[in-house]
């Protein structure tokens, strides 16, 4: 007798997890899409997570258990692709909750658009949003990205997709390599990575995903998701980036003048790119230099046929009033500026 193989492949890395694991078993083994394996990748926990897999494994064939000493997450998220037989795969936390009709609608997008390569969703904040109100606001944020352009030109802000709402084809591993272990946030340099090789990501519309926020969380306890190694890991790519689509190579006008978006934007000088200039709206700053760099009034700043603008401000509603205006001045998203923070 043959044996049927899944059309989807769920990889679920899990540390100390026996918090919330059970739940998230539980929300992927309601799902309404008929062919799937959920392939549970333990990562060496020291806690009862090992045990409430193997219940679940004995309750439901679909489950199926990977024990493994602890390596990192990257290391975790490889081993389950690499024994996943679908040919979709589901990235899913051990924290999170999905809802009951995720699978099923992100397998037919991947099947009705040959063209995209990784399909996320809108994600619920599963958070405090008074106490959690930066993570809040982050959610927010990629929930307003949903095209594929949106996804692409908003990949040097942060990650533009939450990382356990996304299915991709399989394929993708064997040609752009999985995740890496290093001092960075392993998803988003493989989103970037993938991105940089031209794969085509989308979301759909529907909040399929609850991403809780737990003060263990990994993106807040882990020095490889601070901002800093975000920052770090987001210069290689931009500056693989402005290569190619900046028509004043090497040189950007750096939108803000702040200590922090100069620590920030001097990262990219390492990859061969020039600061022109800094722009900023402080009057205290306008008409300085630093380090023999102008800082300019907005006025001041060239036009689009003549600089590359680089937002580097990452405070509330400063990015949308800098685009705001640059648009002003026709400077077009993607084409004479792109925000970095």
């Amino acid at each position: 007798m043959s044996v049927r193989i899944p059309e989807i492949s769920v990889v679920m890395p899990a540390y100390n997890a026996a918090g919330g694991i059970g739940p998230a078993l539980t929300s992927l083994l309601e799902q309404t899409h008929p062919s799937f394996e959920i392939l549970v990748v333990d990562d060496g926990s020291t806690d009862a997570t090992a045990r409430i897999i193997a219940e679940y494994a004995a309750r439901d064939a679909r489950v199926c258990p990977l024990l493994l000493g602890h390596r990192g997450v990257a290391e975790a998220f490889n081993a389950g692709i690499e024994a996943a037989r679908g040919e979709f795969v589901a990235r899913m936390d051990a924290d999170d909750l999905c809802l009951p009709e995720r699978l099923e609608r992100q397998a037919a997008h991947l099947r009705d658009h040959p063209d995209v390569g990784l399909v996320a969703c809108r994600v619920k904040f599963g958070g405090d949003r008074k106490g959690q109100a930066g993570y809040a606001r982050h959610v927010d944020w990629t929930n307003t990205l949903t095209s594929r352009e949106d996804i692409a030109l908003g990949r040097f802000v942060d990650a533009p997709i939450a990382n356990p709402s996304v299915m991709f084809r399989r394929a993708l591993v064997e040609e752009h390599g999985g995740a890496l272990q290093g001092d960075f946030p392993e998803d988003y340099e493989m989103w970037l990575r993938w991105l940089d090789h031209g794969v085509v990501m989308e979301k759909l519309p529907q909040d399929l995903l609850v991403w809780n926020d737990p003060p263990d969380r990994a993106s807040r306890v882990d020095q490889r998701y601070s901002p800093e190694a975000f920052y770090r890991i987001k210069a290689r790519y931009l500056a693989r980036w402005l290569a190619e689509h900046n028509p004043h190579h090497p040189e950007v006008l750096v939108m803000g003048s702040g200590r922090t978006t100069r620590k920030r934007a001097d990262l990219l000088e390492e990859y061969g790119i020039r600061i022109r200039a800094y722009c900023d709206v402080d009057p205290r700053k306008i008409g300085k230099t630093i380090r023999g760099l102008p800082v300019l009034a907005r006025k001041d700043i060239p036009g689009p046929d003549e600089c590359f603008a680089l937002p580097f401000v990452a405070s509330v509603g400063a990015r949308e009033d800098i685009a705001a205006y640059l648009q002003s001045r026709g400077f077009r998203l993607g084409r004479d500026y792109i925000p970095a923070a």
